[in-house]
């Protein structure tokens, strides 16, 4: 698949690298496993000097020796004598930018804190200690959220506040996933779009594998997931495990009732028969996987409130093969991909309502755009707001349209009528065929 999107990090990157030809600078890339983080960096240094050193977990002294046939090969150097140290290859490194202008790539760079958790207090000293003549573009990209934010914005941390630039990498937006798809396979259909969507939720990887397979259509795509040695079915498993240690199981359990309807911290609460306060905050601001959604209008401290994950493979992953485990276990995929038609098209709806918000956010027209429920029963897909031209634009969406009601929505848009005085008010329907 060839490179699509990032113009703007591109340019962020671009315009750093040319300041590093005078003193050393440092950018930050964070963003989940998969989402392009190393595609983007190699696309940026496309005909530059640069060195790429991948932090895998081995001794210091095994990726020491490494790196530095990648540093003699790459800069067309000879590195004499012995570097068993992390900490002194970086300020061979630092030194030799004195020199010579190159980018330095560090990939999944919190693998570090488990080789030798004092190197990032040697690299503190050293970058303080060279920055001001080295002439260095220091790239550190890392997949496990959590520990690049200790390790970066905890200012109890020795390398809190020496990074430049920050690049937090989000998937590809819902414009370049149908771009993507029109490239590859112009006949397409919505629901075919749709379900590419929810499977990879933007995320360059997931998109490549399927693209390249020349996998494009809905059913094709369900059929990839569930069948022998897929690489989906423990993905979601690979991805957060890490990121959750020992209490991985109560993590698992809370994101497995969310995939599965269970929004609210009471349902949730009394499911599991336990407090989750704690980890659910710990879910949306420390690893950022959820997030906490009010009704529009709501008060801030009001705790009438859903939760739902951000991304929409894990959510897949856990509504679909997580609470299904035992049939993955026996590889009875045909049962698997039967749960999948069967629930697809209640499954499906809340994507199509994420879609066409995150269509209408594109358009600029709005400050506020958001979902409405109350006690009383009132469910509003979509309600978007322009506080500026006080207009507001009331939106069902469904995915078949003759199933679309614009009475039933007028209706129901009653119970904004004070916090919407003076607004004109705008009503539509989207479904399937407006993707």
């Amino acid at each position: 698949m060839k490179f699509y999107n990032r113009d703007i990090e591109l340019d962020q990157l671009e315009k750093t690298r040319l300041l590093s030809e005078s003193y050393a600078q440092m950018t930050i890339i964070t963003g989940r496993r998969r989402i392009g983080k190393t595609s983007l960096i190699m696309k940026s240094v496309e005909n530059r000097k640069m060195v790429y050193l991948f932090i895998s977990r081995k001794s210091e002294t095994l990726l020491c020796d490494e790196f530095i046939s990648e540093i003699q090969n790459k800069l067309d150097i000879k590195v004499f004598g012995e570097i068993k140290s992390f900490s002194e290859l970086f300020e061979f490194l630092m030194q030799l930018a004195i020199k010579q202008h190159f980018t330095l790539i560090i990939d999944e760079f919190q693998e570090l804190m488990n080789i030798n958790s004092s190197i990032f207090s040697s690299m503190q000293k050293i970058w303080d200690n060279y920055k001001n003549n080295s002439k260095i573009h220091l790239i550190i990209s890392g997949s496990v959220y959590s520990l690049m934010v200790k390790i970066f914005e905890n200012s109890k941390e020795p390398l809190f506040g020496r990074a430049n630039e920050r690049i937090f990498l989000k998937p590809f937006d819902i414009q370049t996933i149908k771009s993507i798809l029109t490239d590859n396979y112009p006949n397409f259909k919505n629901i075919d779009l749709l379900t590419l969507y929810i499977i990879s939720g933007g995320i360059a990887k997931y998109i490549e594998l399927l693209i390249d397979r020349n996998i494009f259509e809905h059913k094709q795509i369900i059929n990839e997931i569930f069948k022998e040695n897929s690489i989906w079915l423990s993905e979601g498993k690979n991805l957060l495990i890490e990121e959750f240690g020992r209490e991985y199981t109560i993590y698992f359990s809370i994101l497995s009732l969310l995939a599965s309807s269970k929004t609210s911290r009471n349902e949730i609460e009394s499911i599991l028969q336990k407090s989750i306060g704690g980890y659910l905050d710990k879910l949306e601001n420390e690893y950022n996987i959820i997030k906490s959604v009010r009704p529009i209008f709501a008060r801030k401290n009001s705790r009438n409130q859903k939760y739902f994950i951000n991304d929409n493979f894990l959510n897949f992953w856990f509504r679909f093969i997580y609470r299904h485990s035992s049939a993955v276990e026996i590889g009875n995929f045909m049962y698997l991909r039967n749960i999948v038609e069967r629930d697809f098209d209640t499954y499906s709806g809340r994507f199509l309502e994420k879609w066409f918000r995150d269509k209408l956010a594109t358009k600029g027209n709005f400050s506020q755009i958001s979902s409405y429920w109350d006690k009383k029963g009132n469910e509003i897909d979509i309600v978007a707001i322009n506080e500026l031209e006080k207009c507001a634009l009331i939106a069902e969406v469904k995915l078949n349209k003759s199933k679309i009601n614009i009475n039933l929505l007028k209706t129901k848009a009653l119970s904004l009528k004070d916090d919407l005085s003076g607004y004109d008010l705008e009503f539509a329907g989207y479904s399937l065929e407006d993707m």
